[in-house]
């Protein structure tokens, strides 16, 4: 890869440049829906947004929507990852709907196979199953959930097996997965760090690469998964999915603005402890060493009008050798929100399946 993956969007005037490029990729789009609860809205609310979102997006040409599991978070009410993909699904008829992930040590693999195999077989073809290895929480949550620490450590067996389950081929002797069995979801493993480069390649699976949030390791992370891939009954060559930040609007400023409301925000949800900051606060939280964290996070990020963001993902796609992006956005406002992944679509010439 090149020095320089994608312009760096610390601020807002890196990722709002007049330089143009013309295009030289253009590959699927996808949607991570962050299944927030914004201020004033309910958990339902949220719910109702990520139908309204998918209904949408499956007319605009999006390939997937994931969702991911988290847990004690009052913003993000995903928690439940398979019930709230069987709604999304139940009220959707084409696009694919998966997890992006479900942090599968914090389960039994046979109860995750039932669960996915259950949503293949209401909704065949259309389901993926994203796995992570990190618990989605904090270490007091951990304990409530009862997750032994060491969990993390079976992560490579537990995927195998699980594998396992959802083949015909269970690897545990008279234990099948019922649904499941014979379903074939395709498996995808998700992460930030150059371990799951490495479990993705020697499996020979799918890899998304969330450098929408953690973008350090990116360029070896792709390195190393492409280098080491092994063909698998899965896949016979790599896929990579890339995350990255979106912000599309009719007017940069419309857009910068937008971008500065959600990095505020971030300071309140990740160095609040429970206390919302003002925008003053947040501001000189965010110039400080503290706030330059957040700013790294967002890294890869594309702000600005249609035709700004779709350069930006065309280089981010070109110099990552992206097979796919998944993109997300952390607007607050529901209808700038939904406006962003519409305007994306217009400019990106999208095809519904």
């Amino acid at each position: 890869l090149p020095d320089a993956v994608a312009p760096e969007c610390g601020s807002s005037a890196a990722c709002s440049t007049n330089e143009r490029l013309a295009p030289t990729v253009s590959v699927p789009l996808s949607i991570l829906d962050l299944a927030h609860v914004g201020e004033g809205e309910t958990v339902r609310d949220s719910f109702d947004a990520s139908v309204t979102l998918a209904q949408h997006a499956e007319n605009w040409g999006y390939r997937r929507i994931w969702y991911a599991e988290h847990h004690n978070m009052k913003t993000i009410a995903s928690s439940a990852t398979s019930v709230l993909i069987a709604h999304v699904a139940a009220n959707t008829e084409r696009i694919r709907l998966g997890s992006g992930g479900i942090m599968l040590p914090n389960h039994a693999p046979l109860t995750i196979a039932e669960q996915f195999g259950t949503l293949a077989t209401l909704r065949p073809g259309r389901i993926d199953l994203g796995l992570g290895r990190a618990p989605g929480s904090d270490q007091v949550t951990m304990r409530a959930m009862r997750r032994d620490p060491a969990s993390a450590d079976r992560f490579p067996q537990d995927v195998q097996e699980l594998q396992g389950y959802l083949s015909s081929e269970s690897l545990i002797p008279g234990v099948s997965a019922t649904p499941g069995a014979g379903t074939e979801v395709p498996l995808y493993i998700l992460g930030s760090s150059l371990f799951g480069a490495q479990l993705a390649a020697a499996l020979g699976l799918p890899f998304a690469f969330a450098s929408h949030f953690a973008p350090d390791a990116l360029e070896q992370a792709v390195e190393i998964y492409r280098r080491d891939f092994r063909p698998s009954a899965q896949l016979s060559e790599p896929h990579l999915i890339v995350g990255v930040n979106v912000i599309a609007a009719d007017s940069l400023a419309d857009a910068q603005a937008q971008f500065l409301r959600t990095k505020r925000s971030r300071v309140s949800l990740l160095l609040g402890r429970g206390r919302t900051f003002t925008d003053e606060e947040a501001d000189m939280v965010l110039e400080a060493p503290a706030g330059q964290q957040i700013a790294k996070m967002t890294k890869y990020s594309a702000v600005g009008t249609p035709d700004m963001v779709k350069d930006y993902l065309d280089r981010f796609a070109e110099r990552t050798g992206a097979d796919e992006l998944i993109v997300a956005s952390g607007v607050s406002d529901r209808a700038s929100w939904l406006r962003s992944f519409e305007l994306l679509a217009q400019v990106s010439d999208l095809v519904p399946a």
